[in-house]
This record gives C-alpha cells, sequence and structure tokens, in this order.
C-alpha cells in the first residue's frame, strides 16, 4: 500500500499511535489510573530479577573463564 506524500512540515497520526490518556478501552496494556503503582511494582520486580540473572551469568562466565587459566597454567 502506498501512502499519499504529505505536506511538507505536516504531522501524519495513525490510528495506532493515538496517545488519548482518556479511552483505555482499546488500550489494555496500559494502566488505569488506580492500577499504576502496582504496574510500577511489577515492572520494578521484573528488573530486579533480569539484573540478578545476568550479574549470576557474568559471574558464571567469569569462574569459566579463571578456570580456563587456572588449567592452563598448570603443567
Amino acid at each position: 500500500m502506498v501512502e499519499p506524500i504529505a505536506e511538507p512540515g505536516a504531522r501524519s497520526v495513525r490510528p495506532e499511535e493515538n496517545t488519548s490518556m482518556t479511552d483505555h478501552a482499546d488500550r489494555p496494556d496500559r494502566p488505569v489510573n488506580g492500577d499504576s503503582t502496582s504496574e510500577e511494582k511489577r515492572r520494578r520486580k521484573a528488573m530486579l530479577i533480569r539484573a540478578g540473572i545476568y550479574i549470576f551469568a557474568t559471574h558464571l562466565f567469569a569462574g569459566f573463564v579463571l578456570l580456563l587459566f587456572a588449567l592452563g597454567d598448570r603443567k
């Protein structure tokens, strides 16, 4: 589908880019006023879990590299 050429300086707004805060029925991913704190807590918990996994994986990889150096140093 070919989109028509807009005038210079004109801003095109597609229906999926609607950022209206008044209608939440069409955007189930956006929290309603009372759910904003629980949404923030959920995101913070997910971030902490992800950070813990990254830290654990980094230490595991570093331990593996140290093991390789220790085994390579043996004669």
